[in-house]
């Protein structure tokens, strides 16, 4: 420990960005089986590789009584660090701070790390928990979803981005990850719609559930919009370690290489077997998949 009165102070606001919107909606969140923006962090990069840009800035809007709600880091955790040794970078609302509501600051500090991904070549991962725009910024907060949108169109095609939807994301917050490469959703827990089901009902006087309208089976079999629906948080994340194992980090570059035990040239007599004389008769194709691939390792989306 220091005595040096600037280290302490930063040591100070360290562990208040790090608290997010508080213990009590901490134990909130973790009471609906939902991790922090920071624990998803944790699990998805390799222990000790996270570099956080960004933790103290604040929101700049005064107007009804949020110049006196100030948060620091103002609901989004942003930086880079390493999955499986390659470099990554990352940004993780935080539904504790205004309930991951996507203002001006918020949008800067995701554009930013998009910026750097695209420059540096590195994929983008984003986890999703958000409840759309911040309503207090007003066109404010929907100009700053545009400049996103861009950088998702500015990256498509140069680096990976996957999306992850790890709670009630709605409006807004839904837009950015339709437009990436890949997006991984888990089941009754995170969800997708352009607005609740108590404006749909108000509206169409329908009434519909959470998981009827957006949940993560809908997307994943009706909508076409999820590519991966996971059984819990920690299970969506390690899926995306290992679909990151089959990218290349950018354009520019070749998928990783690993060595593998099957010759190329292999013979597999079961290949005879497995696909039946008889044209109308079924049969697995999923099976045919894994004895052509290496090691059977196969990674499969819409499922």
């Amino acid at each position: 420990m220091t005595d040096n009165p600037k280290i302490q102070h930063l040591r100070k606001l360290q562990a208040q960005s790090r608290l997010g919107g508080g213990l009590e909606r901490i134990a909130r969140q973790h009471k609906k089986g939902r991790l922090t923006a920071r624990e998803r962090i944790d699990l998805l990069l390799d222990k000790g590789s996270f570099r956080e840009i960004d933790a103290f800035v604040e929101h700049r809007t005064t107007d009804f009584g949020l110049d006196k709600k100030k948060t620091l880091g103002d609901s989004v955790v942003t930086g880079w660090g390493t999955v499986n040794g390659r470099l990554t970078y990352i940004f993780s609302q935080d539904f504790t701070v205004f309930g991951g509501s996507l203002g001006e600051v918020h949008a800067e500090k995701v554009v930013k790390i998009m910026d750097m991904a695209i420059k540096n070549g590195a994929p983008v991962i984003g986890l999703n928990d958000s409840g759309g725009a911040r309503i207090q910024e007003g066109v404010v907060s929907l100009g700053a979803y545009a400049d996103i949108f861009l950088r998702n169109t500015l990256a498509s095609g140069v680096v990976p981005q996957i999306s992850v939807i790890m709670g009630p994301c709605a409006g807004g917050a839904v837009y950015s990850p339709a437009m990436t490469d890949f997006i991984f959703m888990v089941r009754g827990s995170s969800y997708m719609f352009i607005t609740g089901p108590e404006v749909v009902k108000t509206v169409t006087q329908e009434e519909v559930t959470f998981e009827e309208l957006g949940g993560a089976d809908v997307h994943a079999e009706i909508s076409g919009v999820c590519h991966v629906a996971a059984d819990s948080e920690a299970d969506a994340l390690f899926l995306v370690q290992k679909l990151l194992t089959y990218l290349p980090q950018n354009n520019m570059e070749d998928p990783p290489f690993v060595p593998t035990g099957d010759d190329p040239l292999r013979m597999e007599d079961a290949l005879d077997n497995l696909i039946p004389d008889d044209p109308g008769k079924p049969y697995n194709i999923k099976d045919v998949i894994r004895l052509i691939v290496d090691n059977s390792e196969f990674f499969e989306i819409h499922e």
